[in-house]
């Protein structure tokens, strides 16, 4: 077997074909797996991603970016290498990158998630010998409820908080974890409004013919005693804020797997917790490398060493690969990591 892949300082490194998969550090050609701020940086010649993220890409890291998109499943050819993206269920456009030489196959996971949240297309396994896979929760005590069981909490929370006189504020990453609170909100409770940064996301997708719902925006002369039954979908970035501080008497919740955690909702100084992530949980880590077929599996960030030792016990030749990737922390850490939103 030949080294496909090499795990360089400035990313995931395909010397034949001489480029990179979600360089951290400027470099001629990059492969995109999807546009959260981790894995799409700034600086790059040439990228190549799929063709939802194109406009995605334009918007937060410049209109000018030389970009090109291709469909899923389509094959690009470099120095021999054979080139495809395919479903990675992460986000709107996410992928995972196929690399095929003389018969042999890896595929680059991406962010990835099992679970068809309806709005972004559903993971598709990708047969491969080498399978290089995230594992931002790669630990047994994650393990994720139902998408619908989920909501049906969060809109319980949201219409106990209207008897209660209170506004819902609901804090969610703005790219992908927003559009996914949007499309299944109960909007018979009351009003939706979004935070300007979720809602500049949602124009761009809306004009790449996403069907994300019409709400309203938050401007300064929106007046909040309107707004007691109201539900706020609004980014990290706002968490503490004089902003958020206008909405009182408020109730605030975060979607995120990390409320998991026992003490993460404390420390957070939140209402509620509601546990959705676009990440594979446990059993879809583990689901997702018997469907690779892989015989060797590297293991990038998150609980790398716990799922990667998994593996070896398990019969699976594994390593761990350190990355600067970030996993679900950058949807925490929103304005921190990713000053543009």
């Amino acid at each position: 077997m030949q080294q496909l892949i090499d795990f360089t300082s400035s990313g995931l490194y395909c010397p034949i074909a001489d480029v990179y998969i979600d360089p951290w550090k400027p470099v001629d050609r990059a492969i995109i797996t999807h546009a959260h701020s981790d894995h799409a940086r700034i600086g790059h010649m040439e990228y190549l991603t799929h063709k939802d993220s194109v406009p995605l890409l334009k918007h937060r890291l410049g209109m000018y970016i030389n970009v090109q998109g291709i469909e899923y499943g389509k094959s690009v050819s470099i120095n021999g290498v054979n080139i495809s993206l395919h479903p990675a269920g992460h986000i709107i456009g996410s992928s995972q990158v196929r690399l095929e030489y003389k018969g042999e196959v890896w595929v680059i996971s991406g962010d990835y998630k099992l679970v068809n949240d309806g709005i972004s297309t559903p993971f598709e396994p990708v047969k491969c010998d080498v399978f290089v896979t995230e594992s931002t929760f790669g630990l047994p005590i994650f393990r994720w409820r139902s998408q619908q069981e989920v909501f049906n909490e969060i809109n319980s929370w949201w219409n106990s908080n209207v008897t209660e006189g209170k506004t819902s504020v609901l804090i969610g990453y703005s790219l992908g974890k927003a559009q996914r609170l949007l499309c299944n909100l109960d909007i018979s409770i009351g009003e939706i409004y979004v935070h300007n940064a979720i809602e500049n996301i949602n124009q761009v997708l809306r004009a790449n013919g996403t069907l994300i719902p019409k709400v309203k925006t938050i401007d300064p002369t929106i007046n909040k005693n309107n707004m007691k039954n109201a539900l706020i979908l609004a980014p990290p970035s706002s968490l503490n804020s004089p902003w958020i501080n206008k909405f009182e008497p408020s109730s605030v919740a975060i979607a995120s797997g990390w409320m998991t955690l026992r003490g993460a909702r404390r420390r957070k100084n939140i209402d509620k917790g509601f546990i959705l992530s676009d990440h594979a949980d446990w059993e879809q880590l583990k689901t997702a490398v018997k469907e690779s077929g892989a015989k060797t599996v590297y293991v990038t960030h998150g609980y790398s060493s716990s799922f990667s030792r998994w593996l070896n016990e398990n019969g699976i030749y594994s390593k761990e690969i350190e990355t600067k990737f970030q996993g679900e922390m950058e949807e925490i850490n929103e304005g921190v990591v990713d000053t543009g939103e």
